[in-house]
């Protein structure tokens, strides 16, 4: 087991409750917070999706309303993929997907708790279908899987960015607005980025409600709810207090972080 420093103090159960209840009072606090920025994110406004986008799946081609399998509401995972980019420039997409994003796909599990509150989840990634479905079978994974490889869709929701395609947009700020952040634009950034969308069907009209990026969708990642109640917590980093575990390398886009199915290699 790897060495561990700084651990916390070991007190008697009585103290240890005494502390337990300060925290909680802080918990409640963060737990009320969610809630009102859930309600916040409830109340955006929407926009009517009028483009006819297609999506290539197992039973060939379909539409955006087609990926809510009858229910009103739909949960869109961006999962990246990795191409092989040649001295022209030209993207060729390889036989896996994004490590980060698979990732997050390995904790998709039974949708059934999703099915019954009315909404389904899927994946849509911008590599060839096939590409998906044998890289799915690879890892064992069943929820549904979508390609968008050759429409527009992947550009106009921001889940890849290229400058010579649509204007720039990443974490919803502009090429501009990067820049003042301190974040500027430059070639490396071109390709995929991971997010996750939301949809409501509305009869036969579709509306986009919501998307978001970055930490945004670090729930998703890692069993980082799960390591976030423990004492070692994430073994990353920037984490407080110091010195208590090493980094393992394991964040989203961490040196060590692999496929799903090769730690076991």
């Amino acid at each position: 087991m790897t060495m561990m420093a700084n651990l916390p103090e070991v007190v008697s159960r009585e103290e240890w409750l005494a502390a337990r209840k300060e925290l909680l009072a802080k918990e409640k606090e963060l737990t009320r917070a969610r809630d009102r920025v859930n309600a916040e994110r409830r109340r955006l406004p929407m926009v009517r999706v009028d483009k006819p986008y297609t999506f290539d799946g197992p039973n060939g081609t379909v539409g955006l309303l087609d990926l809510f399998e009858g229910r009103p509401q739909l949960v869109m995972h961006h999962f990246m993929w990795i191409f092989d980019i040649d001295a022209d420039g030209v993207e060729h997409p390889c036989d896996t997907g994004c490590s980060s994003c698979s990732s997050a796909a390995d904790q998709i599990g039974n949708l059934r708790q999703l099915h019954v509150r009315n909404t389904t989840l899927v994946a849509v990634t911008r590599a060839p279908y096939e590409k998906l479905a044998g890289f799915r079978e690879r890892m064992g994974w069943t929820f549904p899987w979508y390609s968008s490889y050759g429409s527009d869709f992947n550009y106009d929701f921001h889940a890849t960015v290229d400058d010579r395609i649509a204007p720039v947009q990443i974490f919803h700020r502009t090429e501009a607005e990067l820049a003042e952040a301190g974040m500027p634009w430059s070639e490396s950034m071109r390709g995929d980025w991971p997010g996750i969308s939301a949809f409501l069907r509305v009869g036969d009209e579709v509306f986009h409600t919501y998307s978001t990026f970055g930490r945004g969708i670090e729930e998703f990642h890692n069993g980082y709810p799960h390591l976030d109640l423990t004492a070692l917590g994430r073994q990353e980093a920037w984490e407080e207090p110091k010195g208590r575990a090493v980094p393992l390398g394991l964040q989203v886009g961490g040196p060590a972080l692999r496929l799903p199915d090769e730690y076991d290699a």
